[in-house]
């Protein structure tokens, strides 16, 4: 598994680079832009893997995402990946004003068009004829060519983790992810919908994890991995793995406060179970052996070891991050397979 985190900024990049971080990965929400982040990235690193985790698919069309893409390439080749996520209903229908019924289907078909934009050689039309999109593009320039960048679903229900392992070239886990909830749910969905494809490769596993370390200050590294645990758990589309794990008592505790604007109230509501099932944090020691007790909870490509951002600056969070450089060697044999040594 190659140790990897959502982008630092590059002056905790390039530490995190030396220390042995081999991915960064560019995520989405009203104040950052995916793409502009992953450029940043692209311009400062080096040698890492880098892509979206994730873009949201539907507030571009397949064109915008490919040519982002085909761009950062050139500048970046073979280091590549592409992260989709169908986001929010709520997103879709507030924010981005698309439709947002059939995320799964409208999803599934994004894939296809997006490929065909970067599968396109030179000379041929682009071409793709679906329920939800058309294109017709003769492009009559010598821009194209054949790109193979590993197209990956964020997917945390059964139904999308299904279609990620059917359309896709691999997942993308949740910070929320439990061992339970990658090995009883998304892997057996994944595997199924890679079987029905008919491929033959397993498909690639990139996934969060919540992370906060501080030695100095251990107890409010655990709170503010509970508020950001409660803070995901306030939306619904999570309930079926509330339901799954039997969280449904604290996760009404915690959605309460939450409309109540009690944001300490929400951390409480997050048991040791929770904490412990979702999250390593704590002191270094601590977060180190959580960690080695999840070591088959843990995607098996890629783990983005993720500081908390809820009502965390942007200090504590590149302190957080900084103290994630202790948990890259707490599994010796993912690190050795990650670097090929």
């Amino acid at each position: 598994m190659r140790f990897g985190m959502p982008w630092p900024g590059t002056e905790v990049a390039r530490e995190a680079e030396e220390a042995g971080v081999s991915a960064f990965c560019a995520a989405e929400f009203a104040d950052h832009d995916a793409y502009i982040t992953l450029a940043e990235i692209v311009a400062n690193t080096e040698h890492a893997l880098v892509g979206p985790a994730i873009a949201y698919a539907f507030s571009r069309t397949p064109y915008a995402h490919a040519t982002a893409v085909r761009h950062l390439h050139a500048m970046a080749p073979g280091r590549l990946f592409l992260g989709l996520g169908s986001a929010a209903f709520r997103i879709n229908r507030d924010w981005l004003g698309v439709p947002p019924e059939r995320p799964v289907a409208r999803i599934a078909e994004t894939v296809a068009a997006v490929r065909a934009w970067l599968h396109a050689e030179n000379g041929q039309k682009v071409q793709h004829s679906g329920e939800f999109l058309s294109i017709d593009a003769d492009v009559r320039a010598p821009v194209l060519g054949r790109l193979d960048v590993p197209v990956l679903l964020a997917a945390f229900n059964s139904g999308m983790a299904r279609t990620a392992g059917r359309v896709a070239d691999g997942v993308i886990g949740h910070g929320l992810f439990t061992r339970s909830w990658w090995n009883d749910v998304v892997r057996p969905a994944v595997d199924s919908g890679a079987t029905g494809s008919g491929r033959g490769e397993r498909p690639l596993e990139h996934g969060w994890v919540i992370t906060a370390i501080d030695d100095a200050a251990p107890e409010r590294a655990v709170a503010d991995a509970r508020r950001m645990i409660a803070f995901y758990l306030t939306v619904r589309t999570y309930d079926p793995f509330v339901a799954h794990h039997g969280w449904q008592g604290p996760v009404e505790r915690l959605r309460a406060a939450f409309r109540a604007g009690d944001t300490d109230g929400m951390a409480k509501a997050v048991t040791d179970e929770m904490l412990t099932e979702i999250a390593v944090c704590g002191t270094t020691a601590e977060a180190r052996a959580a960690l080695a007790a999840r070591a088959d909870a843990l995607p098996h490509d890629v783990g983005y070891f993720a500081p908390p951002t809820f009502l965390v600056g942007r200090g504590r969070r590149a302190a957080y991050a900084r103290s994630g450089f202790a948990l890259i060697d707490a599994l010796p044999e993912r690190a050795t397979e990650a670097t090929g040594q």
